[in-house]
């Protein structure tokens, strides 16, 4: 069986897992904030944003041909 802690010694175990409280939430802040810069995000990415653009942009092309294709086809 554990022994009983004094009132003194709840309150700054209370206290200490506070501060760790708060630099947990100051560390999450700061790594949500660095997630979330898409700018940063789009620099650090800019050759698998490039090809993501070209081949979708390829797709949406040739999609858009294929239906007038069609259309062209039945008159």
């Amino acid at each position: 069986m554990s022994a009983a802690r004094t009132p003194e010694e709840i309150r700054a175990s209370v206290e200490a897992n506070r501060r760790e409280l708060g630099l947990a939430i100051e560390r999450l802040q700061g790594e949500v904030a660095e997630l979330t810069n898409w700018r940063k995000q789009l620099a650090e990415h800019q050759k698998q944003v490039l090809i993501g653009a070209a081949v979708a942009g390829f797709l949406i092309g040739g999609g858009i041909a294929g239906v007038t294709g069609i259309f062209r086809r039945r008159r």
